[in-house]
């Protein structure tokens, strides 16, 4: 019984989350993680989640286009995988696409609802009501975790025995091509994140990760400590990071020093 209530905390926190941006509780890695801290199965959730992340990479809302909902799609999956239905992470995967579509017609469903709110908080502030205006973005911010928190409710409903037998009435040719599809869009998720980010300093270290990755003995621990030493490395090296690389110490100290007259100077 804690862990539905648990969960359902967490659905309603990923819905207000896909709009405030504060703690990020809508990415599929937080959301699968906690879920599978609130079910006992953390194992099955960070590895739902790390998988769901990497699709939800190039998700993005670009102006009125509304991206695919990640927070559906992970609170959900993540309860089949970690809570009493035990379905695999191949599953999971495969069930949070269409999911997350679905999300995306209910966010634009609240979204307009929320345009008639905004017109009431319009006029509250027009009569300088504060506790009206406040109270309507509470309920509008709760709109969006009911968004999530009630269709999570009705899936936790229904039985393990139920949801197995569904699973298992799906054809394997629409498992298999929600899975392709995923991993396709995995592919341009990271297409998307390396062009935002592609700059020629960058390249070398970008194929140093791909030739360390390739190390049976380096784990994901050691592969972050030596992300961080390379990164501190490099804005040590780097002119632009690093005053003192640019010049003589004994220039930046002139440099310094002039600054600092110009500045009592003003004074």
């Amino acid at each position: 019984m804690l862990s539905i209530i648990l969960v359902i905390i967490i659905a309603f926190l990923a819905g207000m989350e896909g709009v405030l941006d504060q703690w990020q509780f809508h990415q599929p890695i937080v959301a699968c993680t906690l879920v599978g801290i609130a079910t006992g199965n953390i194992a099955a959730g960070v590895a739902l989640g790390g998988s769901l992340q990497l699709i939800t990479l190039g998700w993005m809302n670009i102006g009125a286009a509304i991206a695919p909902d990640a927070a559906l799609a992970s609170v959900v999956s993540a309860w089949l995988v970690c809570g009493p239905s035990g379905l695999s992470v191949h599953d999971g995967i495969a069930i949070a696409i269409p999911l997350a579509v679905a999300g995306q017609l209910l966010t634009i469903l609240v979204r307009t609802i929320v345009v008639g709110l905004v017109h009431g908080a319009d006029k509250a502030a027009e009569a300088g009501n504060v506790r009206q205006m406040e109270a309507i973005h509470l309920t509008a911010l709760s709109l969006q975790g009911l968004r999530i928190a009630l269709p999570t409710a009705v899936v936790m409903l229904a039985s393990a025995s139920t949801v197995q037998a569904v699973m298992k009435a799906i054809p394997e040719v629409i498992t298999n091509g929600l899975n392709i599809g995923g991993g396709m869009i995995v592919a341009v998720g990271y297409a998307m994140v390396i062009n935002m980010m592609a700059t020629n300093e960058l390249w070398p270290w970008f194929f140093i990760g791909f030739a360390l990755a390739a190390v049976d003995k380096l784990n994901l621990i050691a592969m972050g400590i030596m992300g961080v030493c390379f990164a501190l490395i490099y804005m040590q090296l780097t002119p632009k990071y690093n005053s003192n690389n640019s010049g003589s110490s004994e220039d930046a100290g002139d440099s310094l020093e002039d600054e600092l007259d110009r500045e009592l100077e003003d004074l």
